[in-house]
């Protein structure tokens, strides 16, 4: 039998929080596989993109040591949302899948890491 996601207990999630992840799990073993394989992919995506841009592209410069660098940050990041929600909004009014090589599917993981990203500034870590 195939352990689950809180069988494993990675995060040391509370007992709570485990036993909704096995219900659901349980419940939807193919949307919470695919779920996952998503998350996967979008890691791997950010690994990828983080190798060719680094912390700079995030933090402007700073060390995200402020509440002033993490603002700057976080209105970075927000521009870049706001990008992709009218690119993604172009392609939908306009009945598109793909505009200028990016795909509905790629704007979506864009937005999906950029807003796990601003969370990860938000809390300061965003760091070497």
């Amino acid at each position: 039998m195939e352990k689950t996601m809180a069988d494993k207990n990675p995060l040391g999630i509370s007992k709570k929080d485990q036993e909704v992840v096995n219900e659901i799990e349980k419940l939807y073993p193919d949307l919470t596989q695919e779920y996952k394989k998503i998350m996967l992919e979008q890691y791997i995506m950010f690994c990828k993109k983080h190798k060719n841009y680094g912390c700079q592209n995030i933090t402007l410069g700073t060390n995200l040591e402020t509440e002033e660098d993490i603002k700057l940050s976080l209105t970075g990041l927000t521009i870049r949302l706001l990008d992709k929600i009218n690119r993604l909004k172009t392609m939908v009014l306009k009945g598109e899948q793909d505009v200028v090589g990016e795909s509905i599917t790629d704007t979506f993981q864009d937005m999906s890491v950029y807003g796990i990203i601003a969370q990860i500034v938000q809390k300061g870590k965003f760091k070497r």
